[in-house]
């Protein structure tokens, strides 16, 4: 196991009837890092996810995680990784304690009291051990979660949409702990739809509808694009309409009181800019953030039909 990548795989595709969900996707994570994957509802995050961890098998694919073969060692895998789903899935009519507990069962954990003690104290659940788990806000909700899956000391750990219905200050909480525990050597694959906690990541990965777009620094993945921006103020649909129709356009989106435009031809689309400023509007050049791009994605995949 020694420096090598905590995730390496390649070739993974899994179909569900006639259904191609994941489609010859190669991803490579270095031990420590955070990773952010992105994409669209339905691009095969979740099942790229759950291979990952030795839940499903690829039907076709290889690799291996954390050294371990992730066709033939997904038990070995398994009881190395903690996985977050997307839904709250404890007892709720058992208290904090007691759902950790059973946790500490399942892996053989021991002494058991001692383990839920030390997770309890580790995540700041002392003070609640004995709250039930469906009376908890969203956010101790997700912290309950996150100690079931760190109890065991995983070495990789995979968050499905981990912060989705929570609050920007448990949102912020949440991250610092994950950038904690990555400081200390644990790595973390996340999936987010949230573009500054993907920002926060070290690395992010874009898949959609099945296959691997993108993958980088968020840097990396910006300049790739080969994108330029511009913000025209106003947000009037009539004007909207009529910037779409310019040469070099291909996304024009609202942000609050501006639209944001954005196309990969700059030699059409600076002229037709120059144009909109001549007629009185103001226009400034921005530079491209990650939402531009994510859009940019996600209207490329839906005109191929992918998305239908």
């Amino acid at each position: 196991m020694n420096g090598q990548a905590a995730i390496d795989v390649r070739g993974l595709s899994k179909s569900f009837g006639d259904r191609k969900v994941v489609d010859d996707v190669a991803l490579q994570v270095g031990r420590g890092q955070i990773v952010g994957f992105l994409g669209p509802n339905g691009s095969g995050k979740t099942t790229t996810i759950r291979m990952i961890c030795g839940l499903l098998t690829p039907d076709a694919g290889e690799g291996r995680v954390l050294g371990f073969d992730v066709r033939r060692d997904s038990a070995r895998i398994k009881r190395e990784t903690g996985y977050m789903t997307q839904r709250f899935s404890f007892y709720e009519d058992l208290t904090i304690r007691e759902n950790l507990a059973f946790v500490a069962r399942l892996y053989g954990l021991r002494p058991i009291d001692r383990v839920v003690a030390d997770t309890l104290a580790d995540l700041g659940l002392s003070s609640r051990r004995d709250q039930l788990a469906g009376s908890l806000s969203g956010g101790w909700k997700q912290r309950l979660a996150l100690a079931a899956c760190l109890m065991h000391r995983p070495q990789l750990l995979l968050l499905d949409e981990p912060t989705a219905g929570v609050d920007p200050k448990a949102r912020r909480e949440f991250w610092d702990e994950i950038h904690a525990r990555a400081a200390d050597g644990l790595t973390v694959l996340v999936s987010t739809h949230y573009m500054d906690e993907a920002e926060r990541c070290h690395r992010i990965a874009y898949i959609s509808y099945g296959r691997m777009l993108a993958h980088g620094t968020v840097g990396e993945v910006i300049a790739a694009a080969g994108l330029s921006t511009y913000v025209v103020e106003g947000d009037d649909q009539d004007l909207a309409r009529r910037i779409r129709a310019l040469p070099g356009v291909e996304e024009v989106t609202s942000f609050g009181a501006s639209l944001h435009v954005v196309g990969t031809d700059r030699a059409a689309l600076a002229p037709a800019m120059d144009g909109l400023q001549a007629q009185g509007l103001r226009v400034t050049e921005a530079p491209t953030g990650l939402e531009d791009v994510f859009i940019k994605f996600m209207g490329a995949a839906q005109r191929r039909g992918e998305g239908a």
